[in-house]
């Protein structure tokens, strides 16, 4: 608990606003490794590292690898701070105006899609041991996070969610993660709030396309089937781009990883 009180101390994050939105955000053993040169672009506001956010965010810098070493703290401070918040609370705002707006059919075929990885579910906990997205991604250690069950819900998208299955539309999760992922993913998502959602799909196995593609495919099959995409939300370009994608886009922010 010290240990929690220190790094959110240390990111300008109070621990209550840091506990209501991750309550498992820093486990014991967890830590920052700032470097000289994140210290200094903190001291200054931190201005190339909220153009570089700026510009992955509008789609101008694509097929990134990692966080730049410089940016470890300014996307610390931003995912444990505040605006991460307000930013995800004004995303989920409209997509909620949206879906009120929207003359529904009341047949069971209208869907809201949703990824899982930094949209229904957040991997903070994982990436704050790991530099805030500067480390390489590792497959390994990330499989073993997931089979712990211990990601919290993204609290703003909860609460959509829960909003959208009152007004009467159906949910479909779409993730990235593969097959083999599926009973943990389905039990951390219970754990984390999320109720009566109509599909979980899970990427194949074997899959070795693109996340564009997989999902563009994966859309598609829904409306053959007969459904109506309403909506979709994501926190990655390729969740929302390329075919039958709703008829309404909503990104979530993501600085820690791109996904092609």
């Amino acid at each position: 608990m010290l240990l929690f009180f220190f790094l959110a101390t240390l990111l300008g994050a109070t621990t209550a606003q840091a506990g209501i939105l991750y309550p498992t955000i820093i486990k014991k053993g967890e830590h920052l490794r700032p470097q000289s040169n994140a210290r200094r672009s903190a001291s200054h506001g931190g201005e190339p590292c909220k153009s570089w956010q700026f510009a992955i965010e509008t789609h101008n810098l694509i097929d990134w690898k990692t966080v730049p070493n410089e940016c470890e703290l300014f996307v610390g401070r931003y995912l444990l701070g505040d605006q991460y918040a307000e930013d995800s609370k004004v995303v989920t705002r409209e997509a909620f105006k949206f879906a009120l707006s929207f003359n529904k059919s009341y047949d069971g075929f209208d869907i809201w899609i949703f990824a899982i990885d930094e949209t229904a579910l957040s991997n903070l906990p994982y990436y704050a041991s790991r530099g805030f997205g500067t480390e390489p991604f590792d497959s390994k250690a990330f499989d073993k996070w997931v089979k712990s069950e211990d990601a919290p819900a993204l609290s703003w998208t909860l609460k959509l969610y829960r909003q959208l299955q009152l007004l009467g539309y159906k949910i479909v999760f779409l993730t990235g993660r593969r097959e083999y992922k599926r009973e943990a993913t389905h039990d951390n998502l219970l754990v984390a709030g999320y109720r009566n959602w109509d599909k979980l799909i899970h990427k194949p196995s074997d899959y070795n396309g693109s996340a564009l593609d997989y999902k563009s495919d994966k859309r598609q099959q829904l409306v053959d089937a007969g459904y109506r995409i309403v909506g979709n939300v994501g926190d990655q370009w390729s969740d929302l781009l390329g075919t039958n994608h709703g008829t309404r886009n909503f990104k979530l922010p993501n600085p820690l990883y791109y996904v092609i």
